[in-house]
């Protein structure tokens, strides 16, 4: 064999490197961990930082690496066909397809993406510094394709320039649901948790203070004109810390009192509580409206540095109250008691039944049980039922929706205040 045929086949070995190098390479910076990229980032990782500029240029570094792979595979063919012709003639042709397709399949493309698809961010950040370079030494190439790439696809009806770029929110959510875990029961319970608060936090955008409210009708309110005394024993009686108070009606809430300024009141007038004038002690009201969206609740009462906010609807009714500790419920969910009420309202049959006060919220039961109930036209159970049936149900009628069977247990006038809820098979919990 002479020495031209021998540099011939190292020539295509070589080419097979590269070739193996650019597949890989695209695997491994399209597998990537962005988020991961961008904590090394912060940690002063400089290859993580390059990782990150090259994927940002999705387009160039996909167009570069698919120029760089056809050019080395077709360059390889190439020479490998000429090799062949040369030791077995014409029908050189047919064996250098034969190898080169298992070569290539084999080392260029199963093997190298194999590898970056399960060593996908050390790879990246290895090869970077080349693919810098390579993209640069490419750029005026792969631009003038990507030019008529769009031409082409406009020509066909299908302009990506007009394509909105975005669903991070979409893949975000993607991800949470794919949080799973193995590893035990134990291990699975905890990653669910996880899981929930993760979808608590991204919808705090999207549910407004009225849902999450309580509502005026069980808030303890304490007149302003009342018997001191009979002011201080329901304000001690309420496991609350903060009341409000109102004057006359019960919508013209003047103010709010905090139980610990009513001490402090109480002490320096040495316990004598006819001498309490609430109206000196209670703090101005904080009046927000119903629309207002829990992410922008949450900010309002990190930036005025308060606890408590009586809520309002658009003709400045008193609604409700909203607390930051209502929010953050909203995002770590209700805290079980000695009742063992695995949401408040809610109380679990020995036959897989849960029998659920009216003014329990869609959200809560979906959060907790992983249900998919709807709730975009109302936010209580109560709301689900006369929304669903266009009535209002009598004690003892029976409805089915969703796939669960609900139960009126019991009606207060006009409002559902106990649904017996029987969820599918398969969505009881022990």
């Amino acid at each position: 064999m002479d020495i031209e045929l021998l540099i011939s086949i190292g020539v295509v070995f070589f080419l097979l490197c590269l070739s193996g190098f650019f597949s890989g390479s695209e695997t491994a910076l399209t597998a990537v961990s962005l988020a991961k990229m961008h904590a090394l980032e912060k940690d002063g990782n400089k290859k993580a930082k390059r990782v990150i500029k090259i994927i940002e240029k999705r387009e160039k570094m996909i167009g570069a690496l698919l120029l760089g792979n056809n050019l080395v595979n077709i360059l390889a063919s190439a020479i490998a066909t000429s090799v062949f012709i040369k030791l077995v003639g014409e029908a050189g042709v047919v064996y250098a397809t034969l190898v080169m397709t298992m070569l290539v399949l084999i080392f260029a493309e199963v093997l190298p993406k194999t590898y970056a698809i399960h060593f996908s961010d050390r790879m990246a950040m290895a090869i970077s510094p080349v693919i810098r370079v390579v993209i640069i030494v490419f750029s005026p190439v792969t631009d003038l394709v990507s030019k008529i790439v769009r031409l082409v696809l406009r020509i066909l009806g299908a302009d990506i320039s007009l394509v909105a770029v975005g669903g991070n929110m979409e893949e975000l959510r993607g991800a949470i649901e794919l949080h799973r875990s193995e590893d035990g029961d134990e291990t699975v319970n905890a990653v669910d948790k996880q899981r929930a608060m993760l979808r608590s936090i991204l919808d705090l955008e999207d549910v407004e203070v009225e849902e999450i409210m309580t509502h005026r009708k069980t808030v303890e309110l304490i007149n302003a004109e009342g018997d001191p005394e009979q002011q201080v024993q329901d304000i001690l009686n309420s496991p609350y810390t903060r009341l409000p108070i109102y004057q006359g009606e019960q919508d013209n809430i003047v103010g709010v009192i905090n139980v610990k300024n009513l001490l402090r009141e109480i002490h320096a007038l040495d316990g004598d509580l006819k001498k309490i004038d609430i109206k000196k002690v209670m703090s101005e009201p904080w009046f927000v409206p119903e629309s207002t969206s829990l992410s922008d609740q949450l900010q309002a009462f990190r930036d005025r540095r308060e606890h408590f906010a009586l809520v309002v609807d658009e003709y400045g009714s008193f609604m409700g109250v909203v607390t930051l500790e209502d929010i953050l419920e909203e995002i770590v969910g209700e805290i079980e008691d000695e009742t063992d009420e695995v949401v408040s309202g809610v109380r679990r049959q020995p036959n897989g039944s849960l029998l659920v006060e009216g003014t329990v919220t869609i959200r809560d039961l979906n959060r907790e049980f992983e249900w998919d109930l709807p709730d975009e036209h109302y936010s209580t159970i109560a709301g689900l039922m006369l929304y669903e049936t266009q009535a209002i149900p009598e004690p003892g009628q029976s409805f089915t929706f969703y796939g669960f069977r609900f139960d009126i247990v019991r009606k207060q006038r006009h409002q559902l205040t106990l649904i017996r809820l029987t969820p599918p098979d398969k969505d009881i919990h022990a």
